[in-house]
């Protein structure tokens, strides 16, 4: 049985991150896109992270250019975006394919252990959220047009857990 601390990605500025560093926290994983409808979730995302980080709450950013190539820049780029724009100081991944072959392990692992809509796979869009609780497994699954703001109840639950 897999937990989050089995896989590791690199950041964005290359370095290779185990994430098992992030054992015993509660862990929200969200692929994300600079040029999308949902774009303007990042200030959600922030402000999730910055209220709850301090009691344990990690958002970790995978950007991905999978659909309608909506994350086309490079690392440097997407770094500069997500600063500039929306104040990101969560910790942001390097571009991912979240789909397909050539998928990090990292979502193969997210989607099989919680399907989409009607048991679906696949991501369908950017800003799929995974909530990941303190013992490294998926709790929830969250769609596109879910709000960072409206899963603060569940984050809420899964960090009075110890």
């Amino acid at each position: 049985m897999s937990t989050l601390s089995d896989f590791s990605a690199r950041t964005l500025t290359g370095q290779e991150q185990d994430l098992a560093a992030y054992a015993g926290k509660v862990v929200l994983v969200v692929n994300t896109a600079s040029k999308c409808g949902f774009t303007p979730q990042f200030e959600g995302l922030e402000k999730v992270y910055e209220k709850y980080n301090e009691q344990g709450l990690v958002v970790l950013g995978f950007p991905c250019n999978q659909f309608a190539s909506q994350d086309p820049g490079t690392s440097d780029e997407i770094g500069e975006f997500c600063q500039k724009n929306y104040g990101v100081s969560f910790p942001m991944m390097e571009k991912v394919d979240v789909n397909g072959d050539d998928a990090h392990p990292l979502y193969t692992w997210l989607k099989s252990e919680k399907g989409g809509v009607l048991g679906s796979k696949k991501i369908k869009w950017n800003f799929t959220k995974f909530l990941i609780g303190r013992d490294g497994k998926v709790v929830k699954r969250y769609g596109s047009s879910t709000k960072p703001e409206a899963i603060a109840g569940d984050i809420e639950k899964e960090l009075a857990k110890n």
